[in-house]
């Protein structure tokens, strides 16, 4: 839920934080990175629709759990900043916590502004009985989260976070400090080790002997595969850091989004006797559609761009990929590597970005530099004790 309005504070150098409770505020909060990031060729703009969905409890279901408060930042009467503070429910029940999130964070070059925002957040969020303040994260790691803070050069794949390089010390001076550093993977498709590929007859083979198989998802019941992969998601990622279950609704949520933009070719699933102990999905990178897609507006002219230039696109996202610990080191993970790497040379895939990958995650890292990956992209999310 979002709560409502109370009185904005106020600054005498003309700066003010307000509360976003009508649908105009919201649509300043949506839109203020369209102006923020006007003239740089590499920020890629988020759809209008999916950003007003996610932030309106009546349709994501992440607000029937948990309590999400917007803020703006003006300074006389133009838009310098937005935050949203957090109280993830489930997060802190999960891991035993009292941790305060905030996400949803943009600011023009002004230190004023941004503690004036970070310092609003923050008083929300020790107002709800939290003790820490952690972010930026939207609204979970399961969505959107993380600071770039290396790789500002090119622009962010789908589902990926972009910010210019001034927001570290915005955030850094503010006495925020590392909690973990996240790393985004770049995969050449011509430079690539093919071993995984060679080596997946034999290993397929293998795990035929218990029973154990790989084929893509079924998209005639796309329901009941959604399901089975929820339960695996659950599983294989709880031990990652800062993880919490997704319910149902909000899994469901993710895989009805996640339908639209599909190659059912990249999502592949394992299984033992008909049992799903695994599941890779890439998605089609389609921020390079959604770059050309003037303020994240589909209508009039954004649908056709979309519709017409969604088969050029010729990158893919490596959004996750996971084995339930009982079956992880049996050969699994490389045949989805093997798999994935077919199927992009079967159909002119450039390159892949695996992401994010947690720094310390030194069986996914060091299997990823086997492959000739790089890590040509770093996030980091910060935390401080309130």
């Amino acid at each position: 839920m979002i709560e409502t309005l109370e009185k904005p504070t106020r600054s005498d150098t003309g700066l003010r934080i307000q509360r976003v409770i009508s649908k105009k505020e919201l649509q300043l909060f949506i839109d203020f990175p369209h102006e923020l990031y006007r003239y740089d060729d590499n920020y890629v703009p988020e759809l209008f629709i999916a950003q007003r969905d996610m932030l309106s409890w009546k349709k994501h279901p992440f607000h029937e759990h948990s309590v999400v408060q917007l803020f703006l930042a003006y300074r006389h009467d133009t838009v310098v900043g937005r935050i949203a503070a957090i109280n993830n429910n489930n997060h802190n029940t999960f891991n035993n916590a009292q941790d305060g999130f905030f996400g949803f964070y943009d600011c023009i070059n002004d230190q004023e502004v941004s503690d004036a925002l970070l310092k609003t957040a923050a008083s929300w969020l020790k107002g709800h009985g939290l003790k820490t303040i952690i972010g930026p994260v939207n609204f979970s790691t399961n969505e959107t989260c993380g600071l770039l803070i290396e790789g500002f050069d090119s622009a962010p794949v789908i589902m990926m976070t972009y910010n210019r390089p001034y927001y570290i010390d915005l955030l850094e001076n503010a006495g925020l400090r590392e909690k973990v550093t996240l790393l985004a993977w770049k995969i050449t498709v011509n430079a690539l080790d093919d071993k995984p590929y060679r080596l997946m007859p034999m290993l397929k083979e293998r795990l035929a002997k218990r029973d154990i198989t790989i084929r893509k998802v079924n998209m005639k019941k796309y329901k009941e595969e959604v399901k089975k992969i929820h339960e695996v998601y659950n599983s294989a990622w709880n031990e990652n850091l800062g993880f919490v279950p997704m319910t149902e609704k909000e899994f469901d949520y993710l895989a009805n989004d996640m339908k639209l933009i599909m190659d059912p070719d990249f999502c592949l699933v394992a299984e033992q006797n008909g049992k799903a102990i695994g599941f890779a999905l890439c998605i089609p990178d389609m921020n390079q559609v959604f770059i050309k897609i003037k303020r994240g507006r589909l209508l009039p002219s954004g649908i056709f761009k979309l519709l017409f230039n969604r088969k050029k696109v010729k990158a893919v996202r490596v959004i996750a990929l996971g084995v339930l610990e009982p079956y992880r080191k049996m050969g699994i993970e490389a045949c989805f590597y093997g798999e994935l790497i077919q199927r992009s040379w079967q159909k002119g895939i450039v390159f892949a970005e695996a992401s994010w990958i947690l720094e310390h995650n030194d069986l996914m890292n060091k299997a990823l530099m086997h492959i000739n990956a790089d890590p040509y992209k770093r996030y980091r999310i910060y935390e401080k004790s309130l």
